[in-house]
């Protein structure tokens, strides 16, 4: 599939459309399925569908996936035992609203942070493509009325994302540490392990405290969407196009999830798209493309 598949912003663009089918479950099965638990089985799903991708390259590279452990460790617990978990917890408290434009910030959050920690810099055409972008997404969290922000009150939600958004921000960087040599799928299943082991007395936890799945038909494809496409297909991707294009680069598409929040929402609950849902699309590819596109042609 990923040989069919090579552009890195197709591979991207695919991911936050499954990322935004994420988010969207999470909100709606808030009542039938707690978030740990949400969280332990999505994991749980995508083990079992990269593990028999990932045995046959075990015995030969298991050396390097050893000697790389220390970033192997850091990247599970980010990626994987720490971003989602804190996402749906956080939807659990916070509107909506709040959710999308905290999660918008993640572009910004890893440029950032790779300035701090790893002093890159950017063209300021590729800063001018993010502003704009994120003008996009806000259009759209606010419906096209700039004096909802001042109706936004923080809650303890928005602090769960608020921190989901630098976890993530620190998983995109630290890809570039990741394990030379060592098969994409063998990698996941190392991280998703990872995150297994942290998740695991979360949901126990969680169990312990009376709260269960309530077990419908809805409920139960929740959870196998979550595992099969944001949770396995979403991460191979994501890793994939991150080592093509970098981590900030691949972050700011991230801003697509609104634009796909608002497609799914027309789909699925029947919400008409406005007015500003075409103002802030049409920004957000704008910014889209003087980030990837201009950039590459005036370094050529």
């Amino acid at each position: 599939m990923l040989d069919r598949l090579r552009h890195p912003y197709l591979l991207l663009a695919l991911t936050t459309l499954f990322w935004s089918g994420n988010m969207v479950l999470g909100r709606a099965l808030r009542g039938q399925v707690p978030p740990l638990t949400l969280a332990f089985w999505r994991w749980a799903i995508a083990f079992l569908l990269v593990l028999p991708l990932a045995l046959p390259h075990l015995r030969q590279q298991w050396p390097l996936l050893r000697h790389a452990w220390p970033a192997v460790v850091i990247l599970g617990l980010l990626g994987v035992g720490g971003y989602n978990t804190l996402a749906y917890i956080g939807l659990n408290y916070t509107p909506a609203t709040n959710a999308v434009l905290i999660n918008s910030f993640i572009p910004i959050a890893t440029i950032t942070l790779s300035w701090a920690l790893l002093k890159k810099r950017l063209q300021r055409v590729e800063w001018l493509g993010v502003l704009v972008s994120f003008v996009g997404v806000t259009s759209i969290v606010c419906r096209g009325d700039l004096q909802t922000l001042a109706t936004l009150s923080p809650n303890v939600g928005d602090l769960w994302m608020l921190g989901a958004v630098f976890t993530w921000a620190l998983y995109t960087i630290g890809l570039q540490w990741r394990p030379a040599g060592v098969d994409p799928m063998l990698l996941l299943a190392a991280l998703t392990g990872v995150g297994l082991c942290l998740l695991a007395p979360a949901y126990a936890w969680e169990l312990a405290q009376g709260r269960t799945i309530v077990v419908s038909a809805g409920s139960l494809a929740g959870i196998a969407y979550t595992g099969i496409f944001p949770g396995f297909l979403g991460y191979v991707f994501y890793n994939r196009a991150v080592g093509e294009v970098g981590a900030n680069r691949a972050s700011l598409f991230l801003h697509l999830m609104p634009v796909f929040g608002t497609v799914l929402s027309a789909i699925f609950l029947g919400e008409l798209p406005q007015a500003y849902h075409a103002v802030g699309i049409a920004l957000i590819f704008i910014g889209i493309y003087l980030t990837t596109i201009f950039p590459q042609t005036k370094r050529r």
